[in-house]
């Protein structure tokens, strides 16, 4: 295996990594965001407020966006597994 072939399988597991996380990263972001401001406005403090809407909401999105994750997950893998012919010489 040459140094280039090493790169870019590098850089594919980080940008698979990146595109794969982004989504529940965002949306954890987001809910964390409106949350904090309901809050706010409205004075209330309590701590299982913050983790009950985030468990749901990460759960149907990991529920919607898992076809897409494992798909994006195995192409990754089939297009390292492609690769490996060419690692051996």
């Amino acid at each position: 295996m040459n140094l280039e072939t090493a790169v870019s399988i590098v850089q594919g597991v980080i940008v698979t990594s990146i595109m794969l996380i982004v989504p529940f990263l965002g949306t954890a972001m987001v809910i964390g965001i409106a949350v904090s401001i309901f809050q706010t406005v409205t004075s209330i403090q309590d701590q299982t407020l913050t983790f009950v809407p985030k468990l749901v909401i990460l759960g149907a999105i990991i529920f919607l966006a898992s076809h897409w994750a494992l798909r994006e997950l195995m192409e990754f893998t089939y297009m390292c597994f492609q690769k490996i012919p060419g690692m051996v010489r």
